[in-house]
C-alpha cells in the first residue's frame, strides 16, 4: 500500500505545484493590480487655529493645479472606489513654511481599506495664501426680488432682523465687497411675509460673490419681513401757492397733473386719510409765483408731500405738475367745449376732430359792473379753407358780448381725415 502512495510522487508533486501556478494564473488575469487617478475637488485645511491665533486666514492660490489622488489596488477593489470616498487634507502644521508666498502645506490622501503607500497625490502640496483676517458691519437691504402682492396690496416697508451682521473673512475679500442684500418673496401674499434667508454679498462691480469666495466669509442668516399695506385708489390732490403776481396780475386758479392717484397705506394712514375726505394737499411752499406775470407750472416730487404711513403705489410717477393760471387783474378763464366749436369751410368728404374736449378763453371785463361770463355766452369758430387732410394747429375766432375783451389769442389743435365708406373699408 505504501509503494502505492509513494508511486510518481515527484509527479504528483509537480502536478500540484502546476495547478496552483494555473490557479495564480487564472485569479491574476481575472482580478490584476492597476493603478486609477481620481480628480478630488475639496482638500479639507486642517489646524486653521495654527494661524487663526495671530489673526491669520488662508486662501487657496487660483493658480493651484488640480489635485489628483492615484490609488494602485486590484481591479475589484477600484470598481468599488468614487472620488467621495477620498478623503484630501492639508494640515497646516506641516507646511513648509509660513512665511512664504504662497505657502506650500503637504497633502495627504485617505481611502478606507487602502494602505498610504498606495495613495499618491498630485500635486504634492496645496498652494495657499496667507492673509489678515478682518471684520466689518454692513447693513442688510431687504428687497423683494420683483415679486409681487395680491391684487389690492402693495409692499409697504422692508426690515431686517437684525438690521445690520458682522461679516468676517480674509482682508482682500472684505474690502470688495459693497452691500449685503436680503430677498424676501411676496407672491401673490395678502398678509405680512417673515422668512428666514440667506444673504447675497454684493462686490464694489455689482456682481455677486461666488460661491468660492463666500467659503471663505463667515456670513450669518437673518429674518427680514414685508409688511404688506392695503391700495386707495382715487385719492384727490389738491395744490396751494405762495407769493404775489406781479403788478396788475393775479392768481386765477391752480391745478395739478395728475389730479388722481393711487396710494398704499397702513391701517392709521388710511383711516386719517379717509378723515380728509380721501384729499391730499401740497402745501403752499411748494410753489412759489413772486412777480410772475403768466402762468407758472412748477414739478415737484409727490413722494415727498405724502403723510406717514402713505406711499405711492408701485410703477406711478413720483412727478407732479402744479399749474397756476396767472392772469392780468380783472381777467378770468372759461372753458369752452370744442364740441361747440363752429367749423367753417370744412373740406367736402372731410371730417374734423379736435386734439382736446376744452379750449381755454381768457377774458377781461372792460366794465367792472358786468357779470362774469359763462362758457354760454362765448361764440368760437374756425376756418378750414385752404386745408387738405392733416393735422393742424388753428387759430380760433373768439366772439364776446359787449363790455368784453379777449386777453389771449386762442388756438385748437385738430385733425382733417377722409370719411370712409363701408365700401372702402372691405
Amino acid at each position: 500500500m505504501k509503494e502505492k502512495l509513494t508511486n510518481n510522487l515527484l509527479l504528483k508533486i509537480l502536478s500540484l505545484v502546476i495547478a496552483f501556478l494555473v490557479w495564480l494564473i487564472v485569479v491574476n488575469a481575472d482580478n490584476p493590480i492597476m493603478t486609477e487617478s481620481f480628480a478630488v475637488s475639496d482638500v479639507q485645511l486642517l489646524n486653521e487655529a495654527y494661524i487663526d491665533a495671530d489673526g491669520k486666514m488662508c486662501m487657496q492660490d487660483e493658480e493651484q493645479e488640480p489635485v489628483r489622488v492615484t490609488i494602485k489596488a486590484e481591479r475589484k477593489v477600484l470598481d468599488r472606489i468614487s472620488a467621495s470616498d477620498i478623503r484630501a487634507v492639508a494640515d497646516l502644521q506641516q507646511a513648509v513654511s509660513l512665511d512664504t508666498d504662497p505657502v506650500m502645506v503637504p497633502i495627504t490622501a485617505l481611502c478606507d481599506g487602502i494602505s498610504p503607500e498606495n495613495i499618491q497625490v498630485t500635486p504634492r502640496n496645496l498652494s495657499l495664501h496667507v492673509e489678515d483676517k478682518d471684520t466689518q458691519e454692513f447693513v442688510v437691504n431687504v428687497t423683494t426680488n420683483n415679486t409681487r402682492p395680491d391684487r389690492g396690496y402693495e409692499v409697504g416697508t422692508l426690515s431686517s432682523n437684525p438690521e445690520k451682521i458682522k461679516i468676517t473673512g480674509p482682508v482682500s475679500l472684505i474690502n470688495k465687497i459693497d452691500r449685503v442684500n436680503a430677498a424676501v418673496d411676496v407672491s401673490d401674499a395678502s398678509e405680512d411675509v417673515t422668512e428666514e434667508t440667506e444673504v447675497t454679498v454684493i462686490d464694489k462691480n455689482g456682481e455677486q460673490f461666488s460661491d468660492a469666495d463666500l467659503s471663505y466669509l463667515n456670513v450669518s442668516k437673518v429674518y427680514v419681513t414685508a409688511r404688506l399695506w392695503k391700495v386707495k385708489s382715487d385719492v384727490r390732490i389738491r395744490a396751494e401757492y405762495s407769493g404775489t403776481a406781479a403788478e396788475g396780475y393775479a392768481a386765477d386758479s391752480v391745478s395739478t397733473t395728475p389730479n388722481v392717484i393711487s396710494v398704499a397705506g397702513s391701517d392709521a394712514a388710511l383711516e386719517a386719510l379717509e378723515e380728509q375726505n380721501n384729499t391730499i394737499w401740497i402745501p403752499a411752499e411748494a410753489v412759489d409765483i413772486s412777480g410772475k406775470s403768466s402762468d407758472y407750472e412748477e414739478k415737484i416730487n409727490i413722494s415727498d408731500y405724502l403723510p406717514e404711513g402713505l406711499k405711492l403705489t408701485a410703477d406711478s410717477s413720483e412727478d407732479l405738475f402744479i399749474r397756476v393760471n396767472i392772469l392780468p387783474e380783472g381777467s378770468t378763464v372759461c372753458e369752452v367745449p370744442t364740441k361747440d366749436i363752429v367749423v367753417e369751410n370744412a373740406p367736402d368728404e372731410m371730417q374734423v376732430t379736435f386734439d382736446t374736449a376744452m379750449i381755454e378763453v381768457r377774458i377781461k371785463k372792460t366794465d367792472d359792473d358786468l357779470d362774469d361770463l359763462t362758457e354760454n355766452d362765448i361764440r368760437a369758430s374756425i376756418d378750414l379753407d385752404d386745408t387738405d387732410e392733416g393735422s393742424y394747429e388753428l387759430p380760433v375766432e373768439i366772439s364776446l358780448p359787449e363790455g368784453y375783451e379777449l386777453v389771449d389769442e386762442v388756438t385748437a389743435g385738430v385733425e382733417v381725415s377722409r370719411i370712409s365708406t363701408a365700401e372702402e373699408n372691405s
